[in-house]
């Protein structure tokens, strides 16, 4: 049982309604001529970010003062997040790189984790007007209807996903385990928002979903939603998921571990070479 005082519903409202409203901040800037700015060689950041961000951020001050908030492109709330118990992870919009190019895949996310735990999360996509909402212990919803994950049970029959973040220096990994899932699965999609691929597993979309280099922020929300949809959530040997680490792997849980198997197969014969 969890010790916060958070009102988890309240929480959830909350971030919904923040979510909502910067969604809209986003549908506004994709109509604008587009500002952009590099946090790396290729790593974007947007004027539509940092309104987004500020408008989020504004509304969990307001609504939980005491909390942390961390958050992708506000750095200064980073510092505050060691000393506080509650902690919001915030993406103001996850997919910026879709969103520069007008590629209508992106959302906003917003998690409430207690010591690490997650315990409330919100996903928003404003193209799709879809709201992914959950709360520890109480399911997961989209648009306030009750999902879960899907009922494949063999790779063969199964869609997965994965991504490839601009700041990561893995890729030539993550290349060769797409390469197997392409020979053993219907497909493997690279959508660019981790925060919606993770959304989709819960929503029994995808049956499996990896990254291994991932933000906190992206993937906090949507890890929630899946075991609160019925999935299962490690690190990519199967190991416990922690938020702070690189990798994220989920699954219906049904395929969970021979997705692992996969995973290990293909670092077995990369050390053969």
């Amino acid at each position: 049982m969890n010790e916060t005082n958070v009102n988890l519903q309240q929480a959830v409202q909350v971030a919904a309604a923040a979510a909502r409203e910067a969604g809209g901040v986003l549908l506004e800037e994709l109509k604008r001529p587009l500002q952009i700015d590099y946090k790396g060689e290729v790593d974007l950041v947007t004027q539509a970010d940092i309104r987004s961000e500020r408008l989020v951020t504004g509304r969990l001050r307001e609504a939980f003062p005491g909390h942390a908030i961390v958050g992708e492109e506000l750095g200064e709330q980073k510092a505050r997040a060691g000393r506080a118990r509650d902690r919001w992870y915030v993406d103001p919009l996850d997919g910026t790189t879709n969103f520069a190019h007008g590629f209508p895949i992106f959302c906003v996310t917003l998690g409430l984790a207690y010591r690490g735990e997650m315990i409330a999360g919100v996903v928003y996509d404003p193209i799709h007007e879809e709201l992914f909402a959950a709360e520890r212990d109480a399911g997961a919803y989209l648009n306030n209807q009750r999902i879960r994950v899907s009922k494949a049970a063999k790779l063969a029959e199964c869609l997965v996903a994965t991504g490839f973040p601009p700041f990561a220096d893995n890729h030539d990994l993550n290349i060769e385990y797409y390469y197997r899932f392409t020979q053993l699965c219907h497909g493997v999609r690279r959508a660019g928002s981790a925060a919606l691929d993770l959304c989709s597993v819960a929503a029994g979309r995808f049956d499996g979903f990896w990254e291994l280099k991932l933000n906190p922020w992206d993937k906090a929300a949507g890890t929630l939603l899946v075991t609160e949809a019925g999935g299962r959530v490690s690190n990519l040997d199967g190991g416990p998921f922690e938020l702070l680490a690189d990798p994220v792997f989920v699954s219906n849980g049904l395929v969970h571990d021979a997705m692992l198997e996969v995973f290990a197969e293909v670092l077995k014969n990369r050390g053969k070479r």
